[in-house]
């Protein structure tokens, strides 16, 4: 699927870029052509299952290792021959934290503003409005080791902002967290995109890219099986149907006559009627009803949710306690 324009007609910006993608550990191949264009400024979600290449992804973006075939490009520097400039442009953190737990957060980002070759009062200035930013100020001075989870994931992408960098990978971030601490890290991630920072982030929670991401690609044995926003990928999914239920056994006997192209359930009294969710095909739904002096007791619009596009692109089957997500109308 097409990137989208601005509204000038123009293509944003383009933070990362990849071409052909291509990596294999001796017979087994792990990324097998991948094309990826992620725009300036946004969040960029690679979804997929385990072993799918995701973090193999990251780590040829942020030159930890070399691909074997293919071009990228990182805020503008090619991965090839400008590793160096791609460093400095960008943050990582990975899914098992960089913090060292034998000294204090306020110590974590010191050592990291002396990585990046900051003077010891620039230094000193980011790590205080950084641990302010993140709510860690009361907590600078205690040991990491004593910080909870979700404290140290904050400590974490506090030290990956210490250089100011322009594209962030975070790699499955949220990992291992309570709700409440991955709502937290949402925010997060929402705010660094809102002061203009790009965001490529992997991860296997569906509910995280559906409420975070731009634009989703699903990565699937080493390749992108879809790409597109989250309605777009949702819409590519066969499922969807508006739901009619009746309280009347003669209104839903006469309404399953007069309605074509429907699913029965005379045990329930209800009529399913295929629809891909769009305004447009609810309206024709609606004035289809409406044309037979027929009312419902209740309509509601079932659409495929990301677990579907996840599992029919990915070659699993549906858990049965995955439910459909679902709007009453009226």
């Amino acid at each position: 699927m097409p990137t989208p324009r601005r509204a000038d007609g123009h293509l944003p910006p383009v933070a990362v870029s990849t071409v052909g993608l291509r990596k294999s550990y001796g017979d087994k191949t792990v990324l097998d052509g991948i094309d990826l264009r992620i725009p300036a400024g946004s969040v960029f979600a690679l979804l997929g299952p385990n072993g799918a290449g995701k973090t193999t992804v990251v780590k040829i973006l942020s030159t930890l290792i070399g691909a074997d075939g293919g071009q990228a490009r990182v805020a503008g520097h090619d991965i090839a021959t400008a590793s160096q400039a791609v460093r400095a442009a960008i943050g990582v953190t990975g899914q098992f934290s960089a913090v060292d737990g034998l000294i204090t957060g306020e110590e974590n980002m010191l050592l990291m503003a002396d990585l990046h070759h900051l003077s010891k009062r620039e230094g000193r200035r980011v790590a205080a409005e950084l641990l302010e930013r993140f709510d860690l100020v009361e907590a600078a001075g205690k040991p990491a080791s004593t910080y909870s989870g979700g404290m140290k994931r904050r400590l974490d992408i506090a030290m990956t902002l210490v250089g100011g960098p322009r594209v962030i990978f975070l790699d499955e971030p949220t990992t291992g967290l309570d709700p409440r601490s991955r709502h937290t890290m949402w925010q997060i991630i929402r705010e660094l995109v809102t002061g203009g920072v790009t965001v490529l982030l992997t991860t296997q929670y569906l509910e995280e890219a559906d409420q975070l991401a731009d634009r989703i690609a699903v990565l699937n044995d080493g390749r992108i099986a879809a790409e597109g926003t989250a309605d777009e990928l949702k819409r590519l999914i066969p499922g969807g149907h508006v739901r009619l239920c009746f309280a009347d056994p003669a209104a839903y006997r006469s309404a399953a006559l007069a309605l074509h192209d429907v699913t029965r359930d005379d045990e329930a009294l209800a009529l399913r009627i295929p629809s891909d969710g769009s305004q447009r095909d609810l309206r024709a739904v609606l004035d289809r009803l409406d044309a037979t002096g027929i009312e419902a007791d209740e309509l509601t619009v079932h659409t495929p949710d990301l677990d579907d596009v996840f599992f029919a692109l990915t070659g699993s089957s549906v858990p049965a306690q995955n439910n459909q997500s679902k709007e009453t109308v009226r």
